[in-house]
């Protein structure tokens, strides 16, 4: 049905809400959960689907690669799809879609089929994840309404990374890696029914596809995804990477000269030419590398350095989680609708800063409950101020025709900050690991010559350096961080909600709240 229902200049409903958009922000979280935890969930199951399917060293990076190169390279295409089909239609599809791949992947007899599944993963969730968040957009329209919806689905979207290492460590231990797969299909069918039951609206809106912009933006977001995660295994100056991300570049360029040009443009200029949006965009894109970069690392510390088991590995991020939840829903869900969304955010970013700094002085020894729980929280807590005011403010104030696009643009922000995150601050964390080794073979030597075997001698330098090169890559997402809690001062100057007042005797008008 399309949205023909009257509406104020300042965006509010011209009727009263929809009785059921509670069930709906139930389904649209579902949803969600679903593609931020299979950023996740397989991580944890790569060793052992490495192992049954005899996937190489150099092969197994494409079980990540390829979700997150299709998922980013076309999240612009699927949001202005979204758009244009309908949201409700699109979200359907997308998880149908996903569903299927997951089965496919799940039922994978060689690495080909499971590389194969991925990228139709990516595809699907490249549809699925904006509807997800243009449809909580344009069913939350009260301020105060608002800010507690997006304060679930912030947390959902935050901390879903977290409990998809829990789950990954769970499914993999005590059923099978193919679980963490096939975990897809119950929870896609539990979603399907809730949308026909719980969301209203075709939301078409007769605008055509910009074809030449579809082949500009997905390519250069293509290029660059693939160049950033190829730059971790092959390095910075190999050709192919360098080759990767120019060409990236000069296709985003014309993508971005294209759409100044084009009449029914796939990313109208207007969206990201506003302050307080790009601002958002940029936030976002900043704070997830440090996000991303942290989860690499800790898990990688907790089971290579601690000697941590997948499931207490899983159960480590929990209190992370939690602070998440915390901190979203308790703190920035209460008060986004009085206060500016800056006042959030900068003090969110200033917190994860603060813990991202705290965690550059692991030991191979340091205690969990001492020193690593207090940055994870304090950290999590951060994380809940910042990511539900960055998503709500920069989908505020967005015509519905293009809502989808809009949120596809934060979605695409996220992913290529997080790519950014893993090639960039890896490299970095490799490389000062390799000098540390390098410089303190003396030492090891001098171990092995006063009795310590040289197994262990070796052993305990190579975990020696691998924590000392964390704590380097963790400085420079401090940094990171930083800049991102200097940019959200700068450029968003969104100001505190109006308060909200009815007229007295308003005509009563038939809900379209959740007609897309």
């Amino acid at each position: 049905m399309p949205d023909a229902s009257p509406r104020p200049a300042g965006g509010a409903p011209a009727g009263p809400p929809d009785p059921r958009r509670w069930w709906a922000l139930a389904v649209i979280g579902l949803a969600q959960l679903m593609v931020v935890l299979d950023a996740t969930i397989v991580n944890i199951a790569l060793p052992s689907a490495q192992l049954d399917l005899g996937m190489s060293d150099g092969n197994r990076q494409w079980v990540i690669t390829a979700y997150s190169l299709a998922f980013g390279g076309l999240l612009l295409l699927g949001g202005r799809i979204a758009d244009l089909i309908g949201r409700r239609r699109a979200f359907v599809i997308g998880l149908s879609g996903f569903a299927l791949a997951s089965g496919l992947g799940g039922a994978a007899g060689g690495p080909g089929m499971l590389f194969a599944a991925r990228a139709l993963q990516g595809v699907f969730a490249a549809l699925l994840a904006p509807c997800a968040l243009s449809l909580l957009a344009t069913t939350f329209d009260a301020p105060r309404e608002r800010a507690k919806a997006f304060g679930v689905f912030a947390a959902i979207a935050s901390g879903g990374g977290a409990f998809g290492l829990i789950a990954g460590g769970l499914l993999t231990e005590y059923l099978n890696w193919r679980w963490c797969l096939y975990v897809n299909v119950a929870i896609a069918a539990v979603a399907v029914l809730g949308a026909f039951a719980f969301l209203r609206g075709t939301g078409r809106t007769g605008a055509k596809l910009d074809v030449p912009g579809a082949v500009l933006g997905c390519g250069g977001l293509v290029a660059l995804v693939y160049g950033l995660s190829e730059a971790e295994p092959r390095g910075w100056s190999d050709a192919l990477v360098i080759g990767l991300l120019a060409g990236g570049i000069v296709l985003l360029a014309a993508f971005g000269w294209w759409q100044t040009r084009a009449s029914d443009p796939m990313l109208p200029p207007h969206i990201i030419g506003d302050r307080t949006r790009a601002g958002c965009l940029v936030t976002m894109a900043l704070a997830t590398i440090g996000l991303f970069a942290l989860f690499l690392f800790m898990t990688y510390y907790f089971q290579l350095v601690l000697g941590y088991s997948p499931v207490r590995t899983g159960l480590a991020f929990l209190p992370m989680t939690l602070a998440i939840i915390t901190g979203a829903t308790q703190v920035s869900a209460r008060f986004l609708d009085r206060l500016a969304p800056r006042s959030l955010i900068v003090p969110g970013l200033l917190l994860a800063t603060v813990a991202l700094v705290l965690l550059t002085r692991l030991t191979v020894d340091s205690s969990y409950a001492t020193h690593v729980l207090p940055a994870m929280l304090v950290l999590g807590f951060g994380m809940g101020l910042v990511f539900m005011p960055v998503m709500s403010t920069a989908t505020q104030g967005v015509a519905r025709k293009d809502s989808g696009v809009t949120s596809a643009t934060v979605n695409t922000a996220q992913q290529v900050g997080g790519a950014i995150g893993t090639a960039l601050l890896n490299t970095i964390a490799s490389t000062a690991a390799t000098a540390y080794a390098a410089s303190h073979l003396a030492e090891a030597a001098r171990a092995a010559a006063d009795g310590v075997p040289a197994a262990t001698a070796e052993r305990l330098l190579e975990a020696q350096g691998m924590v000392h090169g964390f704590g380097v890559a963790l400085w420079w997402a401090a940094g990171i961080m930083l800049l991102a809690a200097s940019t959200a001062a700068v450029l968003i100057t969104a100001p505190a909600p109006a308060p909200r007042r009815e007229p007295l005797g308003a005509a009563v008008a038939t809900p379209d709240a959740l007609a897309p």
